[in-house]
Parts: structure tokens; sequence; C-alpha cells
């Protein structure tokens, strides 16, 4: 008999998630209020959206509050699963790439910036009645600003004619619905990857990767 253990199945998906911790706990945070809010009488779900929202009326308010709580819902439970892909995707290899600390500085910073943003320009379309008063109780939550951020900054990560393809890819995923008539939401998905493309001195020095054996 060995008296030499097999290696762990799961050393790989551990190593994983130990190079990327922020984009995990953040997805665990996420998981459970989505499961709040799937298992929440009727009604309080959309309560506790509307409480957690960024809109006008929130960051009035409760600033802080409506900033970092906004960044921890989704307003469809059953959309979990796309935005776990989405982290794995594109949070994870950026936070492995540049470490917690500057990827948690650009996807922080596109989610406030993209925010405040967005929701001056609906606070100026109400004043100028462009827009029902209604706007200023929309709910205005989810994780999409800082996934923009993500997916702009990580054009850096690529080679070459790749690094332009990809570019081109999501200049016209966040910049075609904003040509087209878009929402407040499609104009702050905008500033966020205009953020992360903006964030290039950030990846002049790359952390090192420390592999597991």
């Amino acid at each position: 008999m060995s008296l030499h253990a097999e290696p762990e199945p799961s050393r790989p998906l551990r190593s994983w998630v130990r190079s990327s911790p922020g984009t995990h706990v953040w997805l665990l945070v996420i998981a459970l209020t989505s499961v709040v809010v799937a298992l929440s009488p009727d009604h309080l779900d959309h309560v506790l959206l509307h409480r957690n929202s960024s809109n006008i009326h929130e960051l009035v308010n409760h600033p802080v509050r409506a900033l970092v709580a906004s960044a921890f819902w989704i307003e469809n439970p059953a959309s979990l699963a796309l935005y776990a892909v989405l982290f794995e995707l594109f949070h994870a290899p950026v936070e492995r790439w540049l470490g917690t600390v500057r990827w948690l500085a650009i996807v922080g910073s596109a989610h406030v910036v993209a925010t405040l943003i967005s929701q001056n320009v609906v606070l100026m379309a109400i004043r100028d009645h462009r827009a029902p008063r209604s706007m200023a109780h929309v709910v205005d939550i989810g994780v999409s600003y800082g996934l923009a951020a993500a997916v702009g900054v990580l054009t850096y990560r690529l080679p070459g004619p790749w690094r332009w393809l990809y570019l081109a890819g999501a200049v016209a995923f966040f910049g075609v619905p904003l040509l087209t008539g878009g929402t407040f939401t499609d104009l702050g998905h905008a500033i966020a990857l205009a953020i992360g493309l903006l964030a290039w001195p950030l990846t002049w020095h790359p952390q090192p990767v420390s592999r597991e054996t």
C-alpha cells in the first residue's frame, strides 16, 4: 500500500477559487441574496429590491448603503447561473491576473461612477419633464456595471489580433444599445466599459500567479 496520498481531484478548483477570492465571495453573497428574494413572500421581494436599489430616492437618503448594497442583489434569481458563468469568464481572470486590490478598485469604481452618472441623467430627465417622476424610485440593482468594467480591462490580457477582435465585440455589445435609443442602464454599461479600458495603467505590473503543488 502506497504511503503517498493521491492528489485531490478538487485541487485545481480549489486553486482557482483561492486565486480569485473576491470574485467568489461576491458571487456567494449574490447567491445568498438571490435565495432570500426567491423565498420571500409576495411583495416582500419588491420591498427588498427597492430598499437595496441605487435609484435617485435611495441615493439621496442613503447614498453609501445604496451604492454598496446594490452590487449584491440581482432582480431575477433565475439569472444566478448566468452570472456565475460570467463571473468565472471575466471577474475571476482579471482578479487572478491583477490581484484582488486592483481588480476591486477597477470594478468598484466602475460600479459607483456608472451608477452616479446614469442616475444623474435620469434626474435631469425628470427635471426637464422628459421622464416621469416615478423614475426616481426605479429598481437599479445588479452587478452588470462591474462586469462591463471587467470586460473592458480584460482586453489588455489578450494577445495580438485577438485583442482588437475582442475589443470590437465588447464595444459593439455595449455601444449599439446606447446608440439605438438605449436606457440609463445602457449608458451605465458604456461608462463602466470605458472605465475598464481606461484602467490600462493598472495592468502594467500584473500580479505573479502562484501555483500550488
